[in-house]
This record gives C-alpha cells, structure tokens and sequence, in this order.
C-alpha cells in the first residue's frame, strides 16, 4: 500500500519507530498533498483535527473506497468532524496519536463507518502491527484515562497533599506506569492534556474531566510542570 505521512517533524519521528520497515513518503506542507495523494492507498494526516477543512481535499481526490485516511483522533469524535466537514466518502478512521501514545505495541482505531473496519484489519496486516478497535468518542481509552489521572494528581499537588516528585514516583511504584502523572504530561505536552480534557468533559459533562485550576494555569502559561 503506498502510505502518505502528513505530520510534523516529531511525529513523523515517532512514526518511524513504530513502522521502521516500511516505506511512506513525509510531507510537511499540505499544499504537496496535490502531489503525493493520487499514489496514495494509506494516508496518516496527524494534522487534519487542526485542519480539518482538508477533508474536502480527500473528498475530491476522486479516490473514493480506495483511501484510507488515519488521523489523531485523541481530540475529537469522528462523526462530529464529518458532520461539520463532511460528507466523507472515503475510509475515514482515527488514531491514538499523541506524543508517547503511537508508538506502542497495540494501537487504538477507531472507524466513522462500520464497513471500514474489513480496511482497517487490511491496513494492520499489511503494517504488521496489533491493533484495537475503540469507540467513536472524544478521548478514545487511553488518553482518557491518562489525562484523568494527570489532572487528579494536579488537584493533589495544589491542596499539598504531596510533593510532585512524590506524586510520581508513587504512580511508577504503584501502578508500573512508564512515567509519573507530572513527567507523563511534560511528555504528552501539558497543552494536549488541557485540551484532551477539556473536549471530553465538553462531551459527557462528566465532574471526572473537570480541569484543576492549577493544570489550566500552566496551560494558560505555556508551563511544564
């Protein structure tokens, strides 16, 4: 399958150690997308949650059933993004891709249609990579879960239950995290961890996502912990 990478020079880096045997071509600026996209059967567009009027240029590709377009879908629900951009008339799928969540041994997927899942097994057999299907929802699973425990471990630091170097060296003992919850945000990028959380507790309203004052004041400054 000739697999197209639009992303940023970090995230094609954490590409390429997931994927190191197989060959794509990277690209940086969407305008060469015009280039690259009538060869391409497998595009993985870490861009496209921010850009999202893109879909439109897959859209009239002309490709139809023969694409299959991967994006970070860690922000984002599918059906949101096609309702507002849409329609979609090509395998629209999502990916867990944040920073440390991409190159792992499973990968979360998710699929706007149901008759995309026959590709996405397709995809992963032909990537040799294991794979697990999610739910369509903001968050997926695990960035979910890790963005929650970050944000819990912040309201811990602000009342001074505990240091922060406590805090994490207590999540790694605790629980064989790879990271403490305050490393683990420094790494994720503290910016994607306030907006994880803030389009999840917009989805469910759910007091779980609620962000900790302190959490949205090293958003606000462009901080890491």
């Amino acid at each position: 399958m000739n697999t197209l990478v639009l992303a940023t020079p970090e995230q094609e880096a954490e590409f390429s150690l997931k994927f190191p045997n197989r060959a794509y071509i990277f690209i940086q600026d969407p305008a060469e997308l015009e280039v690259w996209l009538p060869q391409a059967q497998l595009v993985f567009d870490f861009l496209l949650h921010e850009q999202p009027e893109r879909l439109n240029q897959y859209n009239s590709a002309g490709r139809g059933e023969k694409l299959i377009v991967f994006c970070n879908a860690a922000k984002l629900q599918l059906a949101a993004l096609a309702a507002a951009h849409g329609p979609v008339n090509f395998h629209l799928c999502g990916v867990n891709a944040l920073p440390t969540f991409f190159n792992r041994e499973v990968m979360e997927v998710s699929v706007l249609r149901e008759d995309s899942k026959r590709e996405v097994d397709r995809t992963f057999v032909f990537l040799a990579s294991l794979y697990e299907l999610v739910e369509d929802r903001v968050g997926m699973v695990t960035p979910r879960v890790i963005c929650m425990i970050i944000n819990e471990a912040c309201y811990t630091l602000q009342e001074g239950t505990a240091t922060q170097e406590d805090i994490d060296q207590a999540m790694k003992l605790g629980t064989n995290y790879p990271f403490g919850p305050f490393e683990w945000a420094n790494k994720i990028g503290v910016k994607n961890v306030y907006e994880v959380l803030e389009a999840v507790y917009e989805d469910t309203k759910d007091e779980r996502y609620k962000i900790c004052p302190l959490l949205k004041t090293k958003y606000l400054k462009g901080e890491e912990f």
